[in-house]
């Protein structure tokens, strides 16, 4: 998903019946949400000896998050806003376009039927199980979600294929076909694995979601070798309910919170009254708003497309030159990563099966490293100019902070709320979402309670939808590579060749920047990290620390030229060529890859505070 998205169903005018059902499918996307947040809050009020809460709240939570995952799916997949890998339909013009968008659109539709059908016989098992969660509720009720949005996927990848009525007809048969050839192949499958890879990946290049490249890769191997499909969405489920899992929908949406009310606003005039006045001071204040947002968003995309009409003008004013305030913007984007309650390291954690509390501490000074270094390349682009630096003023410096004190406060109540033992992680992640709503809602009134929230809250929604479709989806293939023993495997090889620790990250390091260029980093984190996490286990790794190390590349291969995400981004958002990005921004890369060197090499900078905290 590349580019600044129109709000969720503001497209072109509709039939109003098309519209209610677009209307509709965001309500209900709305109320998982408000349940989602809902439900942790008063499980903790109920601890505290209020007469609230729910039976089973827990298990009504997993299943909520399986929900929103697949309806945020399915608005991502009729705004045409599926995360995707290739960015070449963008620079397609034409009837290269339309063909694209038709074999990545009949493939991918190829793909989720499959998908669906295996979605649908897992539900079917379950519901022959009889199985419930609290108060009678079949669990089936819920999982039904998986075949019925996969469905309504299908017909939307379809819709997206053409532009014409008869385009779209000729992809339903064109997918019908392909349906009839997998049920009725004209070899054996195992014979066909590799034609059909090769169309995958054909597919993927022109634009096919990730979720289609990563459950195709998983459905292909697991049709070559004529193994039931359904264990796909066994993996799909297992995984989208993990316990833990639904921190992402819930930090997600105290970042958007703070997106879209302004906060970010109020954030600028605090750092800019503290730091504004010191040589290289607005290059302080990016580094540090873009690390704060991306820290709740999740993402540097949200980061660069909210603040980069906002800073740039300042870098501008305070005399940076174009190249170096547009390399600033781009490369400060991706700063807040290792920072908790961003999303990878939840998602790291959960992959890996470590602590999510020790990949939190170990991320602080990781990440002050990476923001420290930027702020020291800023303060040297800096212009030493006496007539023009401004004043400390205290007052302003105040006032500031008394403006913004509610979102200064954030990060206290994430953190106080998460190492609290009145609170489990979920739980954190609901109050931190709560409380980001009340500030902007009610204390300041950015956000409107009834125009601007549901918008805000769909938004999210959309994007965890995509999210949580990779992670679902991106299991089955995990699965298959740990059924053919490819971690062991892998780590044979690896110590067979490699001798020594230190040669071993540094080709990690250049192997992992090379991913994080090319590989949007969800799917990475869940494809990768069982892979890596045995291999640097062998090699005397902590796994806190490899987890450390492989966020640090993959923040910096959101640089990596010539498809780096941000250098995308930034192309967009301040309508420049991507290679005067890809330029601007190489400074940028050099001091991040000095980060990476320094958190590979020192592990102490992740092992300690952990270690603090055992």
């Amino acid at each position: 998903m590349i580019g600044d998205p129109p709000s969720v169903g503001a497209l072109a005018a509709k039939p109003r019946w098309l519209a209610l059902l677009h209307q509709g499918e965001n309500w209900l996307l709305v109320t998982v949400l408000g349940a989602m947040l809902l439900l942790p809050v008063s499980e903790v009020l109920r601890r505290m000896g209020w007469p609230i809460g729910i039976r089973g709240a827990d298990d009504f939570l997993r299943h909520l998050t399986l929900v929103a995952g697949m309806l945020g799916g399915v608005i991502a997949a009729r705004e045409n806003r599926l995360l995707a890998l290739s960015s070449l339909p963008q620079f397609l013009t034409g009837w290269k376009k339309r063909a694209a968008a038709k074999i990545s659109g009949i493939f991918s539709a190829l793909v989720t039927i499959c998908l669906a059908v295996a979605a649908a016989q897992f539900v079917i098992s379950e519901q022959g199980a009889g199985t419930t969660l609290a108060y009678g509720v079949p669990t089936w009720w819920l999982q039904a979600s998986l075949p019925v949005g996969f469905g309504l996927i299908v017909l939307r990848l379809l819709w997206h294929s053409a532009e014409t009525w008869w385009g779209r007809a000729m992809g339903v048969v064109v997918a019908a076909a392909a349906c009839w050839l997998v049920l009725h192949p004209p070899l054996a499958p195992a014979k066909l694995v590799i034609p059909a890879m090769v169309m995958l990946v054909i597919a993927t290049v022109c634009g096919a979601p990730i979720f289609v490249t990563l459950g195709g890769a998983a459905a292909i191997l697991f049709w070559g070798r004529g193994a039931p499909l359904a264990s796909l969405e066994v993996d799909h489920y297992d995984q989208v309910t993990n316990p833990i899992l639904a921190m992402v929908p819930l930090f997600t949406l105290a970042g958007y919170f703070l997106a879209e009310s302004g906060a970010s606003k109020r954030l600028v005039r605090v750092f800019m009254a503290w730091f504004g006045h010191i040589r290289g001071g607005p290059a302080i204040v990016t580094a540090l708003v873009c690390a704060f947002f991306t820290t709740f968003t999740g993402g540097s995309g949200v980061t660069i497309l909210a603040l980069g009409g906002m800073l740039l003008p300042v870098l501008l004013t305070a005399n940076f030159s174009e190249r170096n305030a547009l390399g600033l913007l781009t490369g400060a984007g991706s700063l807040g990563i290792l920072f908790p309650p961003c999303l990878p390291l939840i998602l790291y954690a959960l992959i890996a099966q470590v602590p999510v509390r020790e990949m939190f501490l170990g991320g602080i000074l990781p990440g002050l490293v990476m923001v420290l270094l930027v702020i020291a390349w800023g303060v040297r682009m800096g212009k030493v100019d006496e007539l023009d630096r401004r004043r400390f003023d205290f007052r302003e410096g105040r006032a500031a902070i008394w403006d913004a004190k509610w979102e200064l406060l954030l990060p206290v109540v994430a953190f106080g709320t998460f190492f609290s033992r009145f609170a489990l992680p979920t739980e954190a992640a609901a109050v931190t979402a709560l409380y980001a709503l009340f500030t902007q809602t009610v204390v300041h009134r950015d956000l409107k309670p009834i125009r601007d929230v549901p918008r805000v809250m769909a938004e999210c929604g959309l994007l965890v939808g995509g999210i949580l479709l990779i992670l679902g989806t991106a299991m089955g293939l995990t699965n298959f590579l740990i059924t053919e023993h490819a971690p062991e495997k892998l780590v044979d090889w690896a110590t067979a060749t490699i001798h020594s620790r230190w040669i071993f990250l540094l080709g990690l390091n250049v192997i992992l920047i090379l991913v994080g260029g090319l590989i949007e980093i969800y799917a990475a984190i869940v494809v990768m990290v069982p892979l890596l996490v045995p291999v640097g286990l062998a090699f005397g790794l902590d796994p806190v620390h490899l987890g450390i190390i492989f966020l640090a590349n993959m923040e910096l291969g959101y640089l990596a030229p010539p498809i780096g995400l941000n250098l995308l981004l930034a192309s967009y958002r301040f309508n420049k060529p991507i290679v005067e990005v890809m330029r601007a921004v190489i400074p940028m890369l050099l001091v991040q890859f000095v980060g990476v060197l320094l958190i590979t090499y020192l592990p102490w900078l992740t092992t300690w505070l952990p270690s603090l905290f055992k």
